[in-house]
């Protein structure tokens, strides 16, 4: 089996449209040593609703692929030879216009408490619902994890959609209505990014690792500063140190140039496979864990773009 990043998150690709606007090709993406599945996905395109990619388009709003065993992944021999095991598919929209598609791959190592979640806010109640998901074997082998409603703020995913920012915990147990049975407890970070789709319906990602599988080695969020010309690291941290970094930092806003500012100016996720290539603070914390790329991803809401999470994997 190929040896992949020791996070959650295993690899990360990019499709845009091409040309025509009527297929997705490879745009970019990380995939650590898994040469064959990095091989077979560069030669690859999809038509609206082919593929994970291609779903994702049509139905312009997340999805999640709990294993590879149906017939219609193509890659799905790649995919369980380099160890993967679920994956989730998010389109980003801009003016109601499909900008690019976003995949992520994970994979639950033995004995590493892991959770790939789907939630969605009920556009009547403004209620949180668990829509979809996939956990780590033991989990899988215990009581399912309840499909539950939430209220606004009572939970993780319910904070992350109110505030329209990603929600970072570096001690999370779970409450009564985030608990797996005794299992949540061991569960330690715990990151819910909200999406937002053409529709304008309010979807989070939840995504719940322990320290023995983290789900990034550090995780970063950038702010544009009002009325300024620059973008400021509002929160980080740091698996490496185990702590969140106080250390100021900035970086031009429209200086294209580096993978965060890119991101904010395009609107579309940017997979930078030499991080240490990066300007400044990015550079600097990339090479300082030893961090193979840095996957910086774009929040939209009403059709700008509110901050930028930087995953250094």
């Amino acid at each position: 089996m190929e040896k992949l990043s020791p996070t959650f998150i295993k690899a990360a690709e990019v499709w845009l449209l091409d040309s025509s606007g009527t297929l997705l090709e490879f745009g970019s993406g990380f995939f650590g040593s898994a040469r064959r599945f990095a091989a077979m996905t560069r030669q690859m395109c999809f038509g609206c609703g082919e593929g994970l990619p291609g779903r994702a388009w049509e139905e312009g709003q997340p999805l999640v692929l709990r294993d590879f065993t149906p017939t219609n992944f193509r890659r799905k021999t790649a995919a369980l030879d380099a160890g993967l095991g679920c994956a989730v598919a998010v389109p980003l929209f801009m003016h109601g216009a499909l900008t690019s598609v976003l995949v992520l791959f994970f994979g639950h190592e033995v004995n590493a408490q892991s959770a790939l979640e789907l939630w969605r806010k009920d556009t009547d109640s403004g209620v949180m619902k668990l829509v979809d998901g996939d956990f780590a074997q033991q989990l899988k082998d215990a009581p399912s994890r309840p499909v539950v409603d939430v209220m606004p703020g009572a939970e993780l995913p319910a904070l992350a959609s109110q505030r329209e920012q990603a929600v970072f915990m570096e001690r999370f147990s779970g409450g009564a209505n985030d608990s797996a049975g005794e299992s949540a407890a061991e569960w330690t970070r715990a990151l819910a990014i909200p999406v937002s789709t053409k529709e304008h319906l309010a979807f989070v990602i939840n995504l719940i690792a322990s320290t023995a599988l983290p789900i990034a080695r550090r995780v970063e969020r950038w702010v544009p500063v009002e009325g300024d010309s620059m973008l400021r690291r509002d929160y980080a941290f740091s698996e490496m140190h185990g702590r969140v970094s106080e250390t100021p930092a900035f970086l031009p806003k429209y200086d294209t140039s580096g993978s965060i500012a890119k991101a904010f100016n395009t609107y579309i996720p940017i997979i930078n496979e030499l991080p240490a290539s990066e300007y400044g603070a990015p550079a600097a914390a990339a090479a300082t864990i030893g961090s193979k790329a840095l996957l910086a991803i774009p929040l939209i809401s009403n059709n700008r773009v509110v901050e930028v999470v930087a995953l250094y994997l």
